[in-house]
């Protein structure tokens, strides 16, 4: 499953230092705007613990994570859905994403220049969301036409996608995003074959100083009292320190990190809260050879499940031995976990959950 999350804001909010943090792929940084013109495009794995006690208890002679892809994509500014700043290009490169990282800066420096003069994160917010819907009301208005043509002909598919995209341009036509608009399950697919940039879901990352990295401040409040009203999730992280980390080994890392106070890196949450923003679970292969994790959407059935390590797998189940991670945990081992009758059989319409140890048996 190949996921992409583009990572946007103004320029110069730390875009590019969080993207080389997560990816350590050296991604241009520099202070000044339109840096970052071609997107640069970082594979990352997911932190998972559950992948290193599985390995640690099967064995195998390899471990594989689940993975997914960081886009770094230029700032945009005002007028971007006009071409200003080179918009076009940046907003195509949205369009290839699947979800939103929005880099939001909380922090004053006068060594970095912000693009506005003053730092000011809920009107940034809204100068990027009001960029990408206007683009999206351009994109939509155009395939309106085309659809209320065939309509008036009496094209009923036609009638059910325009009332569709009528409901999503009165939101639009309110500066409120499509990801706001009610819609049902049919609803929302249709949605999605309109490729709207305000329909993808957001992440807002906060870019914060080391001194409100714990606590917040101002600055970070505001913006999680925001994203509560569109039921956005967020992070709070210093790009700056993530990037220090992703320079050091891994017992140097847990020795900065206990002296921070923190647990983990900042940038383990922005890249899990990424993966759950696309609707995604984890479910693992457990095998001597190879423990791996794997990725579905959440609601996937064990056949779209074992669809994502090969075709034939989904063609050809048969039924799928289930085994969760937290009795592989408390019984120490795969055949600990089925002695004690916890290794279930589960058909064709059985619900993969997140964390699910799969074996498929299919026919050829």
């Amino acid at each position: 499953m190949s996921l992409r999350c583009g990572i946007v804001g103004l320029p110069n909010v730390g875009k590019s230092t969080i993207f080389n943090a997560i990816t350590k792929a050296g991604a241009q940084s520099a202070n000044y705007p339109f840096c970052t013109i071609e997107p640069n495009v970082g594979r990352v794995d997911v932190p998972d613990q559950r992948l290193e006690k599985i390995t640690e208890l099967v064995k195998p002679k390899q471990k594989v994570p689940a993975s997914m892809e960081f886009v770094d994509i230029a700032g945009l500014v005002e007028g971007a859905h006009k071409g200003e700043g080179l918009g076009n290009k940046f907003l195509s490169h949205i369009r290839e994403t699947h979800a939103i990282c929005h880099v939001v800066r909380c922090f004053d420096d006068d060594d970095i220049v912000h693009v506005r003069g003053r730092v000011h994160p809920i009107e940034d917010i809204k100068i990027i969301d009001l960029e990408l819907i206007l683009a999206d009301m351009e994109s939509l208005e155009k395939q309106l036409d085309k659809l209320l043509k065939k309509a008036k002909s009496g094209d009923k598919d036609a009638t059910k996608r325009a009332d569709v995209g009528k409901k999503i341009m009165e939101a639009l036509e309110a500066e409120k995003p499509a990801r706001s608009v009610d819609l049902d399950a049919e609803a929302r697919k249709i949605a999605a074959e309109f490729y709207l940039l305000t329909i993808r879901p957001v992440l807002y990352v906060m870019n914060t100083d080391e001194e409100a990295l714990a606590t917040g401040n101002e600055w970070t409040k505001a913006v999680e009292e925001y994203a509560a009203g569109e039921n956005a999730a967020t992070v709070r992280l210093c790009g700056k320190i993530e990037e220090e980390l992703g320079g050091l080994s891994d017992d140097e890392q847990k020795e900065y990190l206990e002296s921070m106070g923190m647990q983990e890196p900042g940038l383990n949450r922005m890249i899990r809260a990424s993966y759950s923003l696309l609707g995604l679970i984890t479910f693992f292969t457990a095998g001597e050879q190879e423990v791996r994790a794997w990725t579905t959407r959440n609601g996937s059935t064990a056949p779209e499940a074992a669809g994502e390590i090969h075709s034939d797998i989904e063609k050809g189940f048969i039924r799928a031995e289930v085994t969760s991670y937290e009795d592989l945990e408390k019984f120490g081992s795969m055949n600990g976990a089925k002695d004690a009758g916890k290794m279930r059989l589960e058909g064709k319409e059985y619900i993969v959950q997140d964390g699910d140890i799969c074996y498929f048996r299919f026919n050829v």
